[in-house]
């Protein structure tokens, strides 16, 4: 058995195909279960998020077509509209391919740390569906293992390269603490969602999300234990709070003028409030930037971050592509022993037999009045050649072929230069 990675990502389809191809989490044991119905497939987990669709098999060698065509015929699709878009990794490529995607280097945003959740998710479910077994349990835990080396050994993940990331990130460094902050988030989208997650995590005091329509202010909110949702038309009451104020609205005006602004300063004695509007038009108005106490960063200005960290990262994904090269060479050796120990295991087993089936005549011709030492003689050159027929044979075909090699190797495996040695 051999192991493939066989998949399809953002860098290979496009987001409309990549959903044609993708698994409903309601049809994944089913879907797991019946590839493994597969002749040529052993084991089988899936991992399947808005960027990728990935199926990870111990199966029969040179054994991909099959299986294509089941997803094909599972995705209601013709082969020739999958194979155009899809990816496949064979054994060591395939394990590198899988603790590159667990350590956040083959995603969009490099170095992204979602993604390995997403990977722990696609194995539980798998062992919940009964269709990984020893195989591809040793190859899943050995990429968490060479994530978690990545992520303990280089800085891949500690710079922000996400606007919204980036805008907390700056928060956190001008008020060092931001446990007693209070935040005002002007929008509801998804940039702002993600806003209200990064400051939650790091333990924001207080959130206010206020947006023009009430319902989707509630709606995100909600998601919130220390959020509370409010209108866009209360900025002016809610200003003077707020010790962070992040804006990403649709409005093509500016949501927040100066002369609010100014206001809120006095109501505050001038307490600093850190800006940051993200928004393409703008949402704050330019002049307020001029105010003292006042810290406006726009979205460019965080690009200049972004680009920045975005270099950090590369410079560590670098020594991080050093842990994967290392990781699934060694995952491969240890595999590779533990074939040979199977092996091992085997050859134990026919000999024991072979030395019981000899051992019961010995004992029988013993019985019947059997001179001993003829029967021991006997016993040893029976055993003697039952063990030497296969090899011997093998040994002369090899001679034959010309192949030196395996009778060196024959000769290191039964240390048959050291014995020539003692004999000298």
């Amino acid at each position: 058995m051999g192991f493939l990675a066989l998949g399809i990502n953002h860098q290979t389809a496009s987001v409309a195909f990549r959903e044609k191809v993708a698994f409903a989490p309601e049809h994944l044991a089913d879907a797991l279960q019946s590839i493994q119905k597969l002749s040529s497939v052993n084991e089988v987990a899936i991992l399947s998020t808005c960027n990728r669709t990935e199926i990870y098999c111990e199966v029969v060698p040179g054994q991909d077509q099959p299986l294509l065509a089941w997803w094909a015929n599972y995705q209601q699709l013709a082969v020739t509209e999958i194979a155009d878009s899809i990816y496949q990794y064979w054994d060591e490529s395939a394990v590198q391919h899988m603790m590159r995607v667990a350590s956040g280097l083959d995603s969009m945003v490099l170095g992204e740390p979602q993604i390995l959740g997403q990977l722990k998710s696609a194995y539980a479910q798998a062992q919940a569906a009964g269709t990984v077994g020893f195989g591809l349990s040793r190859w899943f835990e050995s990429a968490f293992a060479t994530a978690k080396q990545v992520r303990t050994q280089t800085a891949i993940g500690e710079s922000p390269v996400s606007v919204a990331y980036a805008a907390v990130a700056l928060a956190r460094q001008i008020f060092g603490e931001i446990s007693q902050s209070q935040a005002l988030l002007i929008g509801a989208g998804e940039t702002i969602e993600l806003v209200a997650r990064h400051l939650s995590e790091v333990g924001i005091a207080g959130l206010t999300i206020a947006n023009r329509t009430l319902a989707n202010a509630e709606l995100l909110a909600s998601q919130f234990t220390q959020a509370t949702p409010a209108s866009l038309s209360n900025l002016p009451d809610l200003l003077p709070n707020a010790d962070i104020v992040i804006a990403s609205t649709a409005s093509q005006l500016p949501v927040l003028g100066k002369g609010a602004v100014e206001r809120a300063l006095k109501l505050r004695k001038h307490r600093p409030i850190f800006m940051v509007d993200i928004a393409v038009p703008r949402d704050i108005e330019p002049q307020v930037a001029t105010l003292a106490d006042i810290y406006l960063y726009t979205v460019d200005d965080l690009r200049e971050v972004i680009e920045e960290n975005l270099k950090n990262r590369q410079t560590a994904a670098v020594e991080a592509e050093n842990l994967v090269l290392n990781g699934s060479a060694a995952f491969m050796s240890r595999m590779r022993e533990l074939t040979a120990v199977e092996v091992l295991k085997q050859f134990r087993t026919k000999v024991e037999l072979l030395s019981q089936e000899e051992l019961a005549k010995a004992r029988k011709k013993l019985a019947n009045g059997a001179d001993p030492e003829q029967v021991l003689a006997r016993f040893a050159k029976a055993i003697t050649n039952k063990l030497l027929h296969g090899p011997s044979v093998q040994i002369k075909q090899a001679g034959a072929a010309g192949q030196l090699d395996r009778i060196e190797w024959v000769k290191q495996l039964f240390e048959i230069d050291q014995l020539t040695d003692k004999k000298s």
